[in-house]
């Protein structure tokens, strides 16, 4: 009866070593038969607003982190000097027209004269006077350009959202002054989410753009995200080889039995989002290309 005992509670021991080691292997089957990394991160599209003019600040629309539209606004600048420069230029062009109708009258009675009688006028005032002329109508052209411009930078005290997205970074308020082509606001572009996985190099062998992967977000563990490889890195900052003392090379120890693979950025491109995940830049993902399905 003992042996009876015995044998049952080996076959029993078995059993449950048999089931555990068959769990363990169908739930780290994937991960033995595919790379991964949990070196991932959510990327995007983030668009630096710059003020095309320069100006005071005159109208804040928008608050740190809001949604926006494409097309709507964010901010103005006070438009009052730009409003002077356009009347000012009609102003110009204004000018540029009496200049020039007074400048074909005068060209137009010399050329009358010279035709009834070429010996009244030399043939050197003809020629002037239809050089006055052409030179007129030239800067009529410029102060047209001129009022184009001036109406076109008008435009610009009123700065638009070019993309949809979340605007980020507003650190000014109405009063400060806004310099031309310097960053003043950050918009994240919400439809141009990606993420990078930073693969180590011996991965990289493993699996070509188009496979399948499987991105996991640290913020998100139980809704995960389908996607596919677009693209693999072709190159990494390298951290030894600078320039050093005496202009040579600066180059780092290691140890000869310790050689670290480098990580490699491989570019994921998400399918549809589940409902309930909001993706935003800079989240941390655990990527896994299902190449061994």
């Amino acid at each position: 009866m003992k042996f009876v005992k015995k044998l049952g509670l080996g076959i029993i021991n078995l059993a449950i070593i048999a089931a555990v080691a068959w769990y363990a292997y169908q739930t780290f089957d994937e991960y033995i038969n595919n790379p991964w990394t949990r070196n991932g991160q959510v990327r995007g599209h983030v668009i630096q607003v710059s003020p095309r003019v320069t100006g005071m600040v005159t109208g804040i629309a928008v608050i740190d982190n809001q949604f926006v539209h494409e097309g709507d606004l964010l901010f103005e600048i006070d438009p009052e000097f730009f409003e002077i420069a356009i009347a000012q230029a009609e102003a110009n062009l204004k000018r540029a027209r009496i200049s020039s109708k007074s400048s074909k009258i005068e060209y137009d009675r010399l050329q009358e004269i010279f035709e009834k009688d070429p010996g009244a006028v030399s043939q050197k005032d003809l020629n002037r006077r239809e050089a006055n002329y052409l030179q007129s109508l030239s800067q009529i052209d410029v102060a047209q350009e001129t009022l184009r411009s001036a109406k076109l930078n008008l435009s610009y005290t009123r700065v638009h959202a070019s993309v949809e997205g979340y605007v980020s970074n507003v650190d000014f308020q109405i009063g400060t002054q806004a310099v031309a082509s310097t960053p003043i606001i950050a918009l994240v572009d919400s439809n141009s989410f990606w993420v990078f996985g930073y693969f180590r190099e011996s991965q990289i062998g493993r699996f070509k753009i188009g496979d399948p992967a499987r991105v996991t977000l640290m913020a998100y563990p139980e809704l995960p995200l389908q996607g596919t490889v677009e693209s693999l890195g072709w190159g990494i900052a390298p951290s030894d080889g600078n320039t050093g003392a005496n202009l040579l090379p600066s180059i780092k120890p290691v140890f000869q039995w310790i050689r670290l693979a480098q990580r490699i950025p491989v570019r994921i491109k998400l399918d549809k989002v589940p409902a309930g995940v909001e993706l935003r830049f800079g989240l941390t993902a655990s990527v896994m290309v299902l190449s061994g399905t």
